[in-house]
């Protein structure tokens, strides 16, 4: 291997021959997967097939739930008007217009407001609290935001607004002075929800209002919801999130796509009318056709958009708010390419490639710079950087790898930094323009210097399986890990010397590669490679692959296929 080359695939170490005799009735392969996932008790094994069980007893066990409902109900009871404030994600949208609901139904005046990416940027803003206490806004709940926001919640406060927390983004080294704050992320957090999407924080406050309400009803006006009608927008936000899909998110997904299934509210309905028929939906559903839609909104325009479309009653309402995000969404998806290519280019000509690529120029659009630093960093396998860089101010977005913590990494570099935030593995940042180089520098060291640089394997596979064994029960037996997410990742399977009979260029630009291959023992299979048309020409007659297991219908077929991640000359991985 050069020392440009890719590191080779690497197979997850076998599971011990003594759970393969415990869960003798589970397939082998099923076996091996939990096992890959650190399940190995038989309870939670168990559980973890079942996936109906909820892992959160109870809302009042995140740490400040009764405070928060006791501000709440008060604030209800007084008749206050009460504000959502919340961000223009797609976890920040959902949560803003479940909460939203929410105080709706319990007879609340609401004021729902997202800011604008581009004039305001993530999080709490001076402008928009004095604006929403002027309006008469007497509590305010942030959803998805506020962690960070010390001063402006002390602001808020002077203003006479009290204020409830709820975010699961990291804590600073001080909290706001708010009345409550809801973070899975503070001590005490039961460890099934430490890692909620703020759209999942979001939903048990609903659920503890929604309880506290039916247990002791206040007045007139108050016409509680059922929890269960919000859980479609929680598995629209958890899996749009990228959070860990294990625990109590899972568990909440899992129900979340029955209700979408069943039951889908007007707007959603409206975002899947060019679904394939009776095809179930799944969370590659909300993550490549609901999420990319609403995120369009706040990207290109403003998030009140795709708010309207969540909050819609009327299908004809929701369906006019529908089209108006398919056309953002196609000019998100040309100017993200748009972006990747501009990046692409500048940093073509760097030899060697930095540990870290940051890139900026004026033209970007602020709302595509995430998107395209997750193309780089697909392609590239290090943090990136890439900023709009305007006059006085820049706004970035980053990406990394699991092996570096890229929001710790803007941490230390506070002091150049106007508003930051984020997760592990991705964040963003303003700062002043004049200061780019600074922060390039200090973020370029810090990779330099973390002790996680070394080359990463390019694909992990799960498991080295014969073709032989593949069939619809197994497929079935897979499914059972479903919904799938970061931390429980649709499994990758691996198969060695493998005849390749055809590999046939298809789609509208031949970037793909239609495959046939077979076994020694004569099985037959067809599989797609999505992308990698290039590699035909040098793969000979015996390949290694990996893949998922794909379900796959065309004209009224239904075939099991082999979605291809990676093909080369056998002996090459």
């Amino acid at each position: 291997m050069t020392k440009d080359s890719p590191p080779p695939w690497r197979i997850a170490p076998r599971a011990p021959a003594r759970l393969f005799e415990r869960f003798a009735d589970l397939p082998p392969l099923l076996v091996q997967l939990l096992y890959n996932r650190g399940l190995t008790d038989e309870a939670e094994v168990r559980a973890f097939l079942d996936g109906e069980q909820r892992t959160l007893d109870s809302p009042f066990a995140l740490p400040d739930m009764s405070a928060a409902v006791r501000h709440i109900r008060a604030a209800l009871t007084a008749g206050r008007t009460i504000a959502v404030y919340g961000d223009y994600d797609a976890d920040g949208v959902t949560a803003t217009a479940l909460l939203t609901l929410t105080l709706r139904s319990l007879g609340a005046k609401v004021i729902p407001y997202i800011p604008d990416r581009i004039d305001e940027g993530y999080g709490l803003h001076l402008d928009a609290l004095r604006k929403l206490a002027a309006e008469g806004v007497g509590l305010l709940v942030t959803v998805d935001c506020g962690i960070r926001a010390v001063a402006e919640v002390a602001e808020a406060r002077r203003l006479g607004m009290q204020i409830v927390i709820t975010d699961h983004h990291h804590l600073g080294e001080r909290l706001p002075p708010a009345q409550a704050i809801l973070n899975p992320r503070r001590e005490g957090t039961p460890v099934a929800a430490q890692h909620l999407a703020g759209v999942g924080v979001a939903y048990h406050l609903a659920e503890a209002l929604l309880l506290a309400e039916r247990q002791a009803p206040r007045r007139r006006g108050s016409h509680p919801l059922d929890p269960a009608e919000l859980l479609d927008l929680v598995a629209v936000g958890t899996v749009a999130d990228l959070v860990p899909m294990r625990g109590d998110n899972r568990a909440l997904v899992k129900q979340g796509l029955q209700r979408l299934n069943e039951a889908p509210r007007p707007g959603l309905e409206a975002l899947l009318t060019r679904r394939n028929g009776d095809e179930a939906l799944d969370e590659e559903t909300i993550a490549f056709q609901i999420a990319p839609r609403l995120n369009a909104a706040g990207r290109l325009q403003h998030a009140d958009l795709a708010l309207a479309l969540l909050l819609a009653d009327e299908p004809q309402e929701a369906m006019t708010r529908a089209r108006q995000l398919e056309q953002l969404n196609r000019r998100r998806r040309d100017w993200t390419r748009r972006v990747q290519q501009m990046a692409e280019a500048a940093v073509a000509d760097l030899d060697p490639l930095p540990p870290l690529l940051f890139v900026a120029h004026p033209d970007f659009p602020p709302g595509i710079l995430g998107l395209a630093a997750s193309r780089l960093l697909d392609r590239y396998r290090r943090p990136v950087v890439i900023v709009h860089r305007g006059e006085e101010v820049a706004v970035g977005s980053c990406r990394s790898p699991a092996h570096f913590h890229i929001t710790q990494a803007l941490a230390a570099a506070d002091d150049l930094l106007l508003h930051y935030g984020g997760h592990a593995a991705a964040a963003g940042f303003t700062v002043r323009t004049a200061d780019l180089p600074e922060l390039e520098r200090r973020l370029l060291e810090q990779v330099q210097n973390s002790p996680a640089t070394e080359e990463r394997p390019r694909l992990d596979v799960e498991a080295e399986v014969a073709l032989a064994s593949l069939s619809w029960p197994l497929y079935e037996a897979i499914l059972q890990l479903a919904p799938f997410g970061v931390d429980n990742p649709v499994p990758l399977l691996a198969s060695r010397g493998l005849r390749l009979l055809e590999a046939r260029p298809v789609g509208r630009e031949r970037a793909h590669l239609k495959l046939r291959l077979a076994d020694e023992e004569g099985h037959l299979w067809n599989g797609i490679a999505f992308g990698q048309s290039a590699q035909a020409a040098r793969l000979g007659d015996r390949v290694d692959l990996a893949y998922t297991l794909n379900r796959n219908v065309w004209r009224g077929r239904v075939d099991l296929e082999l979605d291809v991640k990676a093909i080369v000359p056998a002996g090459r991985a």
